[in-house]
């Protein structure tokens, strides 16, 4: 089926385009006075191509959704919410709220700048693209991430079975209860790195920063650089081979963590068995 095509239109009314199918729009401006909220509600077969976005909740209960290009302004509020089967490229997304809820989406070469993104999103895998958040991806499960830079706060917490590959990530409380993670050839600077979580692996990364890896059960480093990592580890269930110098570790649980060398280990609770081996990392 051919796609009706929209272009070069401007729409502001209250769901200007709801309930519409298998239609393409392009070059179409969102905005106006009269101010319409979901010009695309429950909508499907939706290609959205270099359109502007000024108004709040275009694309809410949509399926198999395409945006390609554009850009979403900061009063392009909850963007996408409960939407199916979405793919997105090269979209300026500068909206609060901008994807939640969601299942099954992909995200590639986009500029993500929106405080609580991502919250309870299922399936998402994003690729090149820059990110600024806070509490970005709380709560979501079975994310794919390679080759994106984030900048921001309390980053990723809540989430499970989801892998991270050559990502650069500047954010603190990252990883907070996260559970069946794999984080691999990345790095991750900021203070209090992945607080409670179970059954995470760090795999050749570069770790930043102050107070990391506490109160965690199933952790693991594998070959991991730590740079001004003090007081790590404290209460943790740990196996990790550190490649650089550590500046303290504290009260391990259990487990065995081995580095070239330690500044000080902390051992001032007697239920803190894990071993730290010093001189015997790779």
């Amino acid at each position: 089926m051919t796609n009706e095509l929209i272009q070069n239109q401007t729409f502001d009314e209250e769901r200007a385009l709801y309930g519409r199918k298998n239609l393409t729009v392009q070059n179409c401006r969102f905005d106006g006075p009269a101010d319409g909220e979901s010009a695309f509600k429950e909508t499907s077969g939706i290609t959205a191509i270099d359109n502007f976005y000024n108004l709040r909740y275009p694309f809410w209960h949509n399926t198999n959704l395409i945006i390609n290009g554009g850009e979403m302004t900061d009063k392009c509020r909850a963007a996408l919410w409960y939407d199916d089967g979405v793919k997105i490229t090269s979209l300026k997304m500068h909206g609060i709220k901008a994807l939640r809820e969601c299942s099954n989406v992909s995200i590639e070469n986009s500029d993500i700048i929106s405080p609580e993104f991502g919250w309870s999103t299922r399936g998402l895998v994003m690729k090149n693209s820059t990110a600024e958040s806070e509490y970005f991806m709380m709560r979501s499960d079975r994310l794919d991430f390679s080759g994106v830079t984030f900048k921001g706060k309390y980053s990723f917490q809540y989430i499970t079975d989801s892998v991270f590959e050559n990502c650069n990530f500047d954010t603190k409380d990252a990883f907070w209860h996260a559970k069946n993670v794999t984080v691999k050839n990345c790095v991750v600077k900021g203070e209090y790195l992945a607080w409670y979580c179970e059954n995470v692996t760090f795999d050749h990364c570069t770790i930043i920063g102050t107070q990391p890896l506490c109160y965690c059960k199933g952790l693991k480093l594998i070959d991991c650089q730590m740079i001004d990592t003090d007081l790590a580890f404290e209460k943790s269930e740990v196996q990790a081979t550190i490649t650089t110098p550590v500046v303290s570790i504290k009260n391990p649980a259990s487990g065995c963590i081995s580095a070239p060398s330690v500044g000080q280990i902390i051992r001032d609770d007697e239920n803190a068995k894990g071993c730290v081996c010093v001189g015997e990392a790779a």
